[in-house]
Order: structure tokens, then C-alpha cells, then sequence
């Protein structure tokens, strides 16, 4: 089975799935950063698709737009926030693994982790 890259938002302040966050998928070779997919979350809070399948070894980075998620939301406001673009580089040693990178996100505070 081929490997697959999966992910989900939730708001941890409101305790529900976080609907409608903007997500970007980038490969990373050194300082160069390519841009290979987007999508935006459902209304569970997760994508209708794998964000990406077949899996290549290496460096990626998942950009999750909080920000825009937050103001829509009414938890935040002001052209500066303190959570706006939220980062997340993670490797991809095992092209035949499942690697699923969720986001817990509030205003002020953000974790995550590989799940299943």
C-alpha cells in the first residue's frame, strides 16, 4: 500500500473540529521551498482528500492559515495576531507509512503530533 500524508484542525478553544482552515503542503530541499498542494478543512475539521499519496522520502512542511480561522471565528482580531501562519516541518523517512499531522489550535496556543 502506497504511503499517504493525512491531517486535521481543531479548535481546542471552542472544543470542535476547526471548518474551513486554509492548508498548504510544501516539499523542502534546503532553502528552497515548492509548493505541491492546498486544500481547505471540511466541516469536521479534516481534508476530503489525503493531502498527499504516493509518499517521497524526504522534508516537508504543512502551513496552516490560523489566522484566518481565528478572525472568521471571532476569537481574534487586529491586522497583528499572535497565531497567524502556523508552520509545521516533519520528515518522511517511510514511503509506505501513514503519516497523519494533526493541529490543535486556540488564539494563544498551538500542538501537535503524529498520529494514526
Amino acid at each position: 500500500m502506497a504511503g499517504r500524508l493525512t491531517t486535521h484542525v481543531l479548535d481546542t478553544a471552542r472544543g470542535k473540529p476547526a471548518a474551513g482552515v486554509r492548508i498548504m503542503l510544501y516539499r523542502v530541499s534546503g532553502n528552497s521551498h515548492r509548493k505541491i498542494a492546498e486544500t481547505v478543512t471540511n466541516a469536521d475539521g479534516r481534508t476530503d482528500a489525503p493531502m498527499l499519496t504516493p509518499l517521497e522520502a524526504g522534508s516537508y512542511e504543512l502551513v496552516f492559515c490560523a489566522g484566518e480561522y481565528l478572525r472568521r471565528t471571532g476569537q481574534a482580531e487586529g491586522e497583528v495576531l499572535f497565531l497567524d501562519e502556523i508552520t509545521i516541518r516533519f520528515g518522511v523517512p517511510d514511503t509506505e507509512a501513514h503519516y497523519h499531522v494533526p493541529l490543535l489550535i486556540s488564539p494563544f496556543a498551538y500542538s501537535t503530533y503524529r498520529g494514526s
